[in-house]
């Protein structure tokens, strides 16, 4: 077998049963000193041996100090804090948890053509299963909760219950906060029966989880990092602005001393007699709106000048809305002025497919891996149903241009509708020149539906 090129062959394609160690670096001295050394690059420091590369460079003593997040600048307390405490955050949090609640979805084949014998008693099982995850709440609450920690920490996390055969029975939702993910020598994560997490209650050491016991899920993870990245904590910049921002706002109603406007005394008058005026221009208007609306005649020489207030709100919080929409994906429309009624929809369409949609595949990423990797069914998986348009215009269009294509037969979209099944009408059908045509007849002909009439 001839030798390889030297010249030709990386450093890193060399292992340690074909051309020696792989520390062994002067062998390549046609690689980084092939004119003798003058003006080269020179030699790498050769580092001990090691099998595994290791895939970050996490702190010395990094499982050693329990508390979650702890090498990080924000920990999980103040990302809550952030959350709860500004209101538009708060709101874009709710409204993503909203979109996802009215969606409906399903278990079905990953062959639809095809299907195993038993998939469809296997399917109602695991329908059953996931219409109350944790035994007590159906999905759309229990997905809400685990959402709070996607959107917030970007850590959720589940705890699998099995019964005594070791069968799943239940999906609880665990408080994100509370987990410290722990890592091996090489910065992955442990495998069973290792453990992989550490429970931290009240600041102490509660119980170690193995990656059986355990799933966690952040949605945005880093390569440097041990957790994810939330979209809260990608504006905690300006959620910080804004929380400021807000309390100068509510100070200027609680604490504020600028009147509508000031009223100079005649020159002359004493001290008591500006008390005196102010006693009497109190005890006739103060409360009373009758008299307010009429004419008040004053001493000679008074002059009364109006103060202009600062505004409430102006472009800055616009600005500050609109970060934090964009974080989430949402449109800025409710906070800020529509230019008109065609951009907004736009606005809203591309938010709905660019945010909403990786939330989507999130959960279908946490079903199927229930459903595949933990309960064996690998030919099962979930999905999302489609969405329905809530315009009633909007969705007559959709359902009649699918009927029409021959994507929904008459007697699907009917069932959308919520109206009873028409006989005859379980077959898709397209649109010719002189009408609506059924298809897959058993004599392979088309023939018109008015022909069943």
């Amino acid at each position: 077998m001839p030798a390889p090129d030297r010249k030709r062959t990386s450093l890193a394609s060399y292992t340690w049963g074909g051309w020696g160690s792989q520390n062994d670096v002067t062998r390549f001295r046609d690689v980084f000193q092939p004119d003798g050394g003058s003006f080269s690059p020179s030699y790498p420091l050769v580092p001990p041996e090691r099998e595994q590369v290791r895939l970050w460079d996490y702190p010395v003593g990094y499982n050693a100090i329990y508390t979650p997040r702890s090498y990080e600048a924000i920990g999980f307390d103040e990302l809550r804090a952030l959350a709860e405490s500004h209101d538009i955050t708060r709101l874009a949090i709710e409204t993503r948890k909203d979109q996802i609640e009215k969606l409906d979805w399903t278990i079905k084949s990953r062959n639809e053509k095809t299907p195993n014998e038993d998939a469809a008693s296997r399917i109602d099982q695991l329908t059953e299963f996931w219409r109350s995850p944790d035994s007590e709440r159906p999905f759309a609450t229990w997905l809400r909760e685990a959402l709070e920690d996607v959107l917030v920490l970007d850590a959720a996390a589940f705890e699998i219950r099995r019964n005594l055969g070791g069968k799943i029975i239940g999906l609880d939702v665990v408080d994100g906060s509370t987990v410290k993910v722990l890592l091996d020598d090489t910065g992955r994560r442990p495998r069973p029966p290792a453990p992989a997490y550490e429970q931290v209650i009240h600041g102490r050491p509660w119980r170690l989880l193995t990656s059986n016991d355990l799933m966690y899920l952040p949605r945005n993870p880093r390569p440097h990092k041990a957790y994810g990245f939330s979209p809260v904590e990608q504006i905690v910049t300006t959620v910080n602005i804004a929380l400021r921002r807000q309390a100068m706002q509510l100070q200027h109603f609680t604490e504020g001393n600028v009147p509508p406007g000031l009223l100079n005394a005649p020159d002359g008058w004493s001290p008591e007699q500006i008390r005196q005026f102010q006693e009497w221009f109190d005890s006739i208007l103060a409360g009373n709106t009758a008299n307010r609306t009429r004419l008040v005649w004053g001493p000679s020489g008074a002059k009364y000048q109006a103060f202009k207030e600062a505004p409430y709100k102006d472009d800055f919080d616009e600005w500050l809305a609109r970060i934090v929409c964009y974080a989430f994906s949402l449109p800025p429309t409710a906070f800020t002025p529509q230019v008109n009624r065609a951009t907004a929809q736009t606005a809203q369409e591309a938010a709905l497919e660019e945010g909403l949609a990786p939330l989507l595949g999130w959960v279908k990423r946490l079903v199927d891996g229930v459903i595949q990797t933990r309960m064996g069914q690998v030919d099962l998986e979930f999905a999302w149903s489609n969405s329905r348009p809530t315009n009633s215009k909007d969705q007559a269009m959709i359902l009649s241009s699918y009927v029409k294509d021959g994507i929904y037969t008459l007697n699907e979209a009917r069932d959308i509708l919520g109206m009873p099944p028409i006989a005859g009408r379980d077959e898709p059908m397209f649109s010719i020149a002189r009408g609506p045509v059924l298809l897959g007849e058993a004599d392979g002909k088309n023939r018109s539906p008015q022909a069943d009439n």
